[in-house]
């Protein structure tokens, strides 16, 4: 008898990259819409990606199984 497979949850594995030493790495929020009262410091640094917190870490494991 065959194991069950899990399904990846697909908008998860659009969101989250896994770096090559297992870090998930992540977009942040806040950078598509009502910009103009955010200052330039803020919107730059919003663009770039960033590591995943230790405590969300293993519901995204949950979410996306097989990129670990």
């Amino acid at each position: 008898m065959a194991k069950i497979k899990m399904k990846t949850n697909r908008s998860a594995a659009k969101r989250f990259k896994v770096t090559g030493k297992g870090k998930v790495m992540h977009f942040k929020a806040g950078k598509s819409h009502l910009l103009r009262k955010k200052n330039r410091k803020r919107k730059r640094h919003l663009k770039k990606p960033t590591i995943l917190s230790a405590a969300n870490l293993s519901a995204v494991k949950r979410l996306i199984p097989y990129k670990f």
